[in-house]
């Protein structure tokens, strides 16, 4: 640890990445920070707090929904543009199909399709969000919500989203990390510590008690477990060893990094994103319309504050979890490809019979992981239903800690592999 804290300090190219990095996140945050104009947000963020969907939403965005920032929106539209195209051309549009197969090329078309597709997103998200919640708080905007005035901030948060695209292409480019990933995390972590004090105000209060002091040490420890779970969840793996038929391989010693390695979550925080977009599009729609009979009871199976509405959720998870799975892991792929390179499964036939034995451990993973990853998600939205007096901004565990973890991770990877590089680079120079 101590060792490659040094190297990151003497490696300048790393330590500019970082300093890039940070600097991008202060300019996200001062942005998170700005108000659009004519704006109260008053009433907004006493609300956001009661509403388990659009309180997910506003984590995502770092906070900026309550404060109806110009980032209220964070990359929320872009992420979700990104699934749908990466989900089209999976073999469902051949036109998209043909581009992701075709190399460099084909991905930088994509990744056009994709943006121009996020502005369409942000911008009818934006102006369903405002519209809704000029609505139900009729002070939100100064002045009375005319049609001019909500098209006039659903265009800022739209530009502000592709805005913190742009900053993400450029820590991808000059930073550290994938730039989209960091700049959401940056969103998440800029919370915690309102949620720390929110469980130091709502366990102790203004007079420390002991009884107090333990459930506030007892709150961090549970908080540190879940990282723990969710750190395991996100880094297990099913390693199937296998064999090549090559004798140049067969007869040098049997190499460890001979294995087919299966993720315990292959789908990463993609079936929360999906699960929670598909219970809030409704909602967002009903928002249009004047509160009867029918928005209440969508809200009461859709907004994730019954045990119905949770249960939805949780089998929505697990299902997406599945889907999304199967369509990044081809079984049959994976057969074809270990018979192409003259490699095989011990004991296990090659063909049909490769693919039938990785599909069943796949599938048991899968089952695995799709719990773990449900009981994470509904944490935050269980624990108020339990406990009635617990401040919702202080739940743990839930999509954001997936996120967090999931992208700590992959950065430290990163830098070690930068680190790895320049060791490499410096030997052959001495040579």
């Amino acid at each position: 640890m101590i060792s490659s804290f040094k190297a990151i300090i003497k490696n300048k190219d790393i330590r500019n990445r970082i300093l890039f990095t940070l600097f991008a996140f202060l300019v996200y945050r001062l942005g998170s920070a700005i108000t659009v104009p004519d704006v109260n947000t008053t009433d907004l963020v006493a609300g956001l707090e009661d509403n388990s969907l659009f309180a997910m939403l506003n984590l995502l965005g770092g906070g900026g929904l309550e404060q109806f920032s110009i980032f209220a929106l964070g990359v929320t539209p872009y992420i979700t543009a990104s699934i749908i195209i990466q989900l089209l051309s999976m073999d469902v549009i051949p036109p998209l199909s043909e581009l992701a197969k075709s190399g460099a090329k084909g991905r930088k078309q994509l990744d056009k399709y994709t943006r121009y597709l996020a502005v369409i997103f942000g911008f009818v998200q934006s102006f369903s969000l405002v519209y809704g919640f000029s609505s139900t708080y009729t002070g939100l905007i100064e002045g009375g919500a005319t049609m001019s005035k909500i098209l006039y901030i659903a265009t800022i948060f739209t530009a502000g989203t592709m805005f913190l695209v742009w900053i993400g292409d450029q820590i991808s480019t000059k930073g550290i990390g994938n730039g989209i990933s960091m700049v959401i995390m940056a969103g998440i972590v800029g919370r915690l510590p309102r949620q720390f004090s929110s469980a130091w105000t709502s366990l102790i209060g203004e007079d420390p008690t002991g009884q107090g002091i333990g459930l506030f040490i007892g709150y961090i420890v549970v908080y540190l477990i879940i990282i723990v779970f969710v750190t395991l969840i996100n880094t297990a793996e099913r390693r199937i060893p296998i064999q090549y038929t090559s004798s140049s391989i067969s007869l040098s010693k049997q190499s460890k990094s001979n294995y087919l390695p299966l993720k315990l979550n292959s789908a990463s925080v993609i079936p929360v994103i999906f699960a929670s977009s598909l219970m809030m599009a409704p909602l967002q729609i009903a928002s249009f319309f004047a509160s009867n009979k029918v928005t209440s009871v969508m809200t009461d199976w859709l907004g994730m504050r019954t045990w119905y509405s949770l249960v939805i959720y949780v089998l929505l998870i697990l299902f997406f979890t599945f889907f999304y799975t199967k369509m990044q892991v081809n079984p049959e792929k994976i057969a074809e490809n270990l018979g192409k390179s003259g490699a095989y499964i011990p004991s296990v036939r090659p063909g049909k019979e490769t693919e039938n034995y990785v599909n069943r451990v796949l599938s048991r993973l899968t089952t695995l992981g799709s719990v773990a990853l449900a009981l994470v998600a509904v944490l935050p939205h269980l624990m108020p239903l339990i406990w009635s007096e617990m401040n919702t901004s202080m739940a743990l565990g839930g999509t954001g800690m997936i996120i967090v973890v999931g992208v700590a991770i992959e950065t430290v990877r990163q830098i070690q592999g930068l680190i790895t590089q320049k060791s490499y680079k410096n030997y052959f120079e001495d040579e």
